[in-house]
Protein backbone atom coordinates (compact mmCIF):
# COMPACT_ATOMS: atom_id res chain seq x y z
CA UNK A 1 0.00 0.00 0.00
CA UNK A 2 1.61 3.62 -0.70
CA UNK A 3 1.46 6.46 1.29
CA UNK A 4 -1.55 7.91 -1.04
CA UNK A 5 -3.46 4.84 -0.17
CA UNK A 6 -3.09 5.46 3.40
CA UNK A 7 -3.95 9.09 2.66
CA UNK A 8 -7.68 8.27 0.93
CA UNK A 9 -8.43 5.68 3.10
CA UNK A 10 -8.09 7.89 6.28
CA UNK A 11 -9.65 11.13 4.63
CA UNK A 12 -6.54 12.31 5.96
CA UNK A 13 -4.57 15.61 5.23
CA UNK A 14 -1.13 15.57 4.24
CA UNK A 15 0.76 18.36 5.76
CA UNK A 16 3.97 17.46 4.26
CA UNK A 17 5.52 15.24 1.71
CA UNK A 18 3.61 14.95 -1.69
CA UNK A 19 6.74 14.17 -3.54
CA UNK A 20 6.80 10.80 -1.04
CA UNK A 21 3.00 9.88 -1.41
CA UNK A 22 4.74 7.16 -4.07
CA UNK A 23 6.24 5.45 -1.18
CA UNK A 24 5.00 1.92 -0.44
CA UNK A 25 4.61 0.34 2.58
CA UNK A 26 3.74 -2.88 4.42
CA UNK A 27 3.87 -2.25 8.14
CA UNK A 28 2.55 0.73 10.54
CA UNK A 29 3.23 0.98 13.96
CA UNK A 30 0.57 2.71 16.71
CA UNK A 31 1.26 4.53 19.83
CA UNK A 32 1.32 7.53 22.37
CA UNK A 33 4.88 6.61 24.33
CA UNK A 34 8.06 7.07 22.09
CA UNK A 35 9.99 4.90 23.88
CA UNK A 36 7.39 1.52 23.31
CA UNK A 37 8.17 3.15 19.45
CA UNK A 38 11.71 2.80 20.17
CA UNK A 39 11.20 -1.13 22.47
CA UNK A 40 8.89 -2.95 19.84
CA UNK A 41 8.56 -0.59 16.55
CA UNK A 42 10.50 -3.19 14.56
CA UNK A 43 10.70 -3.14 11.07
CA UNK A 44 7.61 -0.40 10.14
CA UNK A 45 7.83 2.13 8.20
CA UNK A 46 4.40 4.05 9.37
CA UNK A 47 3.73 5.73 12.59
CA UNK A 48 0.43 6.41 14.08
CA UNK A 49 0.00 8.57 16.97
CA UNK A 50 -1.64 10.88 18.98
CA UNK A 51 1.11 12.64 21.10
CA UNK A 52 1.84 15.90 18.99
CA UNK A 53 5.44 16.69 19.85
CA UNK A 54 8.90 17.48 18.25
CA UNK A 55 9.92 13.96 19.92
CA UNK A 56 7.79 12.14 17.24
CA UNK A 57 9.48 13.68 14.33
CA UNK A 58 13.29 12.42 16.12
CA UNK A 59 12.31 8.53 17.46
CA UNK A 60 10.74 8.39 13.52
CA UNK A 61 13.98 9.03 12.14
CA UNK A 62 15.78 7.08 13.86
CA UNK A 63 13.81 4.30 13.19
CA UNK A 64 13.90 5.43 9.38
CA UNK A 65 10.07 5.56 9.68
CA UNK A 66 8.69 7.30 6.64
CA UNK A 67 5.78 8.76 7.33
CA UNK A 68 3.73 10.13 10.61
CA UNK A 69 0.19 10.39 10.65
CA UNK A 70 -1.53 12.20 13.47
CA UNK A 71 -4.58 10.94 14.71
CA UNK A 72 -8.15 12.58 16.46
CA UNK A 73 -6.94 15.29 14.36
CA UNK A 74 -4.04 16.42 15.58
CA UNK A 75 -2.13 19.23 14.27
CA UNK A 76 1.97 19.70 14.52
CA UNK A 77 3.41 22.95 15.41
CA UNK A 78 5.54 24.85 12.94
CA UNK A 79 8.79 23.10 14.86
CA UNK A 80 7.43 19.97 14.20
CA UNK A 81 6.55 20.87 10.76
CA UNK A 82 9.97 22.07 10.06
CA UNK A 83 11.91 18.91 11.53
CA UNK A 84 9.75 16.26 9.53
CA UNK A 85 10.23 18.73 6.29
CA UNK A 86 14.53 18.61 7.22
CA UNK A 87 14.15 15.02 8.07
CA UNK A 88 11.84 14.04 4.73
CA UNK A 89 9.19 12.66 6.54
CA UNK A 90 5.35 12.39 5.55
CA UNK A 91 3.07 14.26 7.81
CA UNK A 92 -0.48 13.07 8.32
CA UNK A 93 -3.38 13.93 9.93
CA UNK A 94 -6.52 12.17 10.63
CA UNK A 95 -9.81 13.01 12.36
CA UNK A 96 -10.18 9.14 13.27
CA UNK A 97 -9.30 7.64 16.74
CA UNK A 98 -5.99 5.63 16.98
CA UNK A 99 -8.02 2.24 17.15
CA UNK A 100 -10.11 2.87 13.94
CA UNK A 101 -7.46 4.36 11.92
CA UNK A 102 -5.67 1.48 12.40
CA UNK A 103 -8.13 -1.16 11.28
CA UNK A 104 -9.01 0.88 8.55
CA UNK A 105 -5.34 0.39 7.58
CA UNK A 106 -5.47 -3.15 8.85
CA UNK A 107 -8.38 -4.02 6.37
CA UNK A 108 -6.37 -2.77 3.59
CA UNK A 109 -3.25 -5.48 4.00
CA UNK A 110 -1.42 -3.37 6.74
CA UNK A 111 0.43 -5.42 9.32
CA UNK A 112 2.12 -4.64 12.47
CA UNK A 113 5.47 -4.19 12.39
CA UNK A 114 6.46 -5.47 15.69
Amino acid sequence: MTIKEMQDALNARLLFGEEFLDQDVQFIFSADMMSDVLAFCGKCSVLLTGLCNPQVVRTAEMLDIVCIIFVRGKMPDENILSLARNKKIVLLTTEHFMFTACGILYEHGLRGGA
